[in-house]
């Protein structure tokens, strides 16, 4: 049962969001270099043969340490100029030490999350369902903003999306049987497992990574395995345009790659506003079939 109305719910989440979108900021930006300094740790142990190996000398990285800073001017960001949104504003998008332009995205992923944060109170109410789903917003936001960046989908956070999903569906706060969420988590793993490897036998090539596999496994198991059709078809679409898109306009990166993660991501949040069904039948409609 819901505590508050549904527009008074929305309002609550939403500044809730706009707090979660703030450290969502903070994951996207420090998570890779987190993975990178371990990976290097554990390259200097092993080029040494099992032995201590060489010190790392480079100051280790959290999500809480060290304190965010200008990473132009080092300026260290105070908290009144870490206020969602509202900093940006007053700051003028500019850095309060050196004037150097910070990026739209950091407004846009508050204000982004804020509005699932509120989509999902309006929906479900301040309730285990709606709190459920808010994670799953949450962890695709990040999914999303880091697959874009540096084409990784950490096991960090796939592999806790999936397990969510089992879960909820475990608990019943989702309207997915435990029996479809771990179809959908076993058949959206191997769909594109096979897929993977079907294109590298025939190419000799990689055309995904092992996370685009656990991120639609996660995917399958808070929606169901009904819902990876629709869920595929729009990620593969929507990917395949702004992919032509960005090669008319000379924005690919070096290599010609565009990462399938945020549009697997797009696909997971649109088929949750409107239902994977939905999904289905104006993507069929849309190509005419």
């Amino acid at each position: 049962m819901a505590l508050f109305d549904p527009w008074a719910s929305a309002a609550l989440a939403g500044v809730f969001g706009l707090l979660i979108g703030s450290f969502l900021n903070v994951v996207i930006h420090r998570l890779p270099k987190m993975l990178e300094q371990q990976w290097a740790a554990e390259y200097a142990h092993y080029a040494a043969e099992g032995t201590e190996g060489p010190e790392v000398t480079a100051p280790a990285i959290s999500l809480s340490h060290p304190r965010s800073a200008c990473p132009n001017c080092g300026h260290a960001i105070r908290w009144h100029q870490n206020i969602p949104i509202l900093s940006y504003l007053a700051l003028r998008g500019r850095c309060a030490g050196c004037g150097t332009r910070i990026s739209l995205r950091y407004p846009l992923v508050e204000l982004f999350t804020a509005t699932l944060f509120a989509f999902c109170a309006w929906r479900w109410g301040i309730t285990p369902t709606g709190a459920a789903w808010c994670l799953f917003c949450a962890v695709i936001v990040a999914l999303a903003g880091i697959d874009w960046d540096t084409t990784l989908l950490p096991d960090d956070l796939t592999l806790p999306l999936l397990w969510a999903g089992l879960l909820a569906s475990a608990l019943q706060w989702t309207d997915v049987p435990l029996f479809s969420a771990v179809m959908g988590a076993a058949a959206g793993y191997l769909s594109l497992w096979s897929v993977y490897w079907g294109f590298k036998l025939a190419t000799g090539k990689e055309g995904m990574g092992y996370g685009d596999f656990k991120l639609f496994a996660a995917l399958g198991a808070w929606f169901g395995w009904q819902a990876l059709v629709p869920i595929i078809l729009m990620a593969s679409v929507i990917g395949a345009i702004v992919g032509i898109a960005m090669k008319l306009t000379s924005g690919l990166r070096e290599g010609g790659y565009v990462p399938f993660g945020p549009f697997l991501a797009g696909a997971g949040l649109t088929a949750l506003v409107f239902g994977p069904q939905a999904v289905m039948q104006h993507l069929l409609g849309w190509l005419g079939l």
